[in-house]
């Protein structure tokens, strides 16, 4: 194994030499997701893929036209709120994770529990899916393998702090961050550890994997910092200061990084450089992270909003007030964009045009929206998962 540390502070990020032994040769770099994601649901992993961009390209059936029919399919209630655990989709089954401590696996057609595993702690990770395995953190402090079918433990990786970061699976490799300060490889087999990344600050970001390469955000002196490390090795790359914690998940399209910060900005970053393209700013801390589809970056704020922003440029498109702020991330399908906030609803909006086309009265916010083969899935602070269908299907 390979330690990695933050050594100096300020701009320049200056990493130290790697010290201990050689790391074992990981396999080749996973191709750009742009386009090429074999994920035809939403279950992988959180944000649709490993590069985060919240896009499902595969969505035909919910669209502009027909999405304002949407009504509630199913409901399940858990022991406790879901708050910050986006639903999977994968092969029919959707996964959560509860307050309650517990992981489970839904019927996605008729919400009927199918296995549930019982954590030490809250799940407030997302679930990703991956050849046939369920991966989650808890506030336990591990990580989880759990087989999708049975949800019996096949391994469990022991970090320092809380995990509240959703693994990324590339590759036959799980990325994850820790609030003990370190984004952490792992063998997605076996468990075991491949390298790790000192931060030394808190990491609630959820990493994203492009090209061989793991972005991810962090509280980094607290300052805040969105960090690029070599995907096989751990080693440092680059990093980019936003001079507020990064909580934001980033999301990687067409070689550009787009993340949110505390300190109301949403950041477009050189994928191969760290340099930065533009910013934008809100009127509050962005926590949401973002969704890019079809050159726009969808994003909420702090300040009650969400954005559509010109990806290539920052210029803002349109946005949407709501009532209260916008911490859950967008989900983009087929023209529709859908979000939740702290208030009482889930929202559906046209892609092109920020229309209100469909909401539905939730018990304040849970957790960001998924979408796949017409059902819209989120879970919210009432302990339930809702999935919502256009009548007839």
């Amino acid at each position: 194994m390979k330690l990695r540390t933050i050594c100096s502070l300020g701009l320049l990020l200056l990493v130290c030499s790697a010290l201990f032994a050689q790391l074992r040769v990981l396999p080749p770099p996973n191709p750009s997701c742009d386009g090429l994601s074999n994920l035809i649901e939403w279950g992988s992993q959180f944000r649709f893929n490993a590069c985060h961009t919240g896009y499902n390209s595969y969505e035909v059936i919910l669209s502009p036209a027909s999405v304002g029919n949407l009504v509630l399919d199913w409901k399940y209630t858990t022991g406790d709120q879901i708050f910050l655990s986006t639903p999977a989709v994968a092969n029919g089954v959707v996964y959560v994770g509860s307050f309650d401590y517990n992981v489970y696996a839904l019927n996605a057609l008729t919400g009927a529990k199918l296995w549930s595993y019982t954590t030490g702690g809250p799940v407030l990770s997302s679930p990703a899916v991956a050849n046939g395995v369920v991966y989650v953190g808890s506030d336990d402090q591990n990580v989880y393998a759990l087989n999708a079918l049975t949800g019996a433990k096949l391994w469990s990786f022991a970090t320092g702090n809380i995990v509240i970061s959703s693994p990324a699976v590339a590759n036959g490799v799980v990325y994850v961050g820790s609030t003990d300060g370190i984004v952490y490889a792992l063998n997605a087999a076996s468990g075991a550890t491949l390298w790790i990344f000192q931060i030394g600050y808190y990491v609630f970001s959820s990493p994203a994997v492009a090209n061989g390469v793991v972005y991810v955000g962090s509280d980094y002196s607290y300052y805040g910092a969105v960090f690029a490390l070599n995907a096989a090795t751990g080693a440092y790359l680059w990093g980019y200061t936003t001079g507020s914690p990064v909580r934001s998940s980033p999301a990687v399209s067409n070689g550009v990084v787009y993340v949110g910060s505390f300190d109301h900005n949403v950041y477009a970053l050189n994928a191969a450089t760290g340099a930065k393209l533009w910013s934008y700013a809100t009127g509050g801390p962005v926590y949401s992270s973002p969704a890019v589809a079809n050159g726009v970056v969808y994003v909420g704020s702090g300040d009650a909003n969400v954005y559509a922003l010109n990806a290539a440029t920052g210029a803002e498109l349109w946005s949407y007030a709501t009532c209260c702020a916008v911490d859950s991330s967008p989900a983009v399908a087929n023209g529709v964009v859908y979000v939740s906030y702290y208030s009482t609803r889930v929202y559906a909006l046209n892609a092109a045009t920020g229309a209100l086309l469909w909401s539905y009265p939730l018990s304040l916010e849970g957790s960001s929206p998924a979408v796949a083969d017409g059902v819209v899935y989120v879970g919210a602070s009432d302990s339930s998962v809702y999935a919502f269908h256009l009548p007839g299907q």
